[in-house]
């Protein structure tokens, strides 16, 4: 609610820090909120490789988001190499599930 700022004005850093508490309880969801607040940039300063490691969390719990997503980021090369069967493998899973 704070992210999108529903019934609350909008606040970044209220919910970078719920998604975390969320995100270390393993909530697969909350992983992929935090990656994305740090791809973009959100209450905290854009960070790749922090995105990365939040994404990979929720991708390999099986959120296809997250699995296309961290695709994504192996396709562009962004906070790792560029690797193309790495995307793949991820985009496939993501796939698999139906993520369109």
């Amino acid at each position: 609610m704070y992210a999108d700022g529903e019934g609350v004005p909008q606040d970044y850093l209220a919910a970078l820090k719920w998604y975390r508490k969320a995100a270390e309880q393993g909530y697969a969801k909350a992983q992929f909120n935090l990656g994305l607040m740090y791809y973009k940039g959100r209450g905290v300063p854009k960070d790749d490789l922090a995105a990365l490691k939040w994404y990979r969390k929720a991708a390999e719990q099986g959120l296809a988001q997250a699995q296309y997503n961290l695709g994504l980021m192996y396709y562009k090369g962004q906070g790792v190499p560029k690797d193309d069967q790495e995307a793949l493998k991820w985009f496939r899973k993501a796939a698999e599930k139906g993520y369109s």
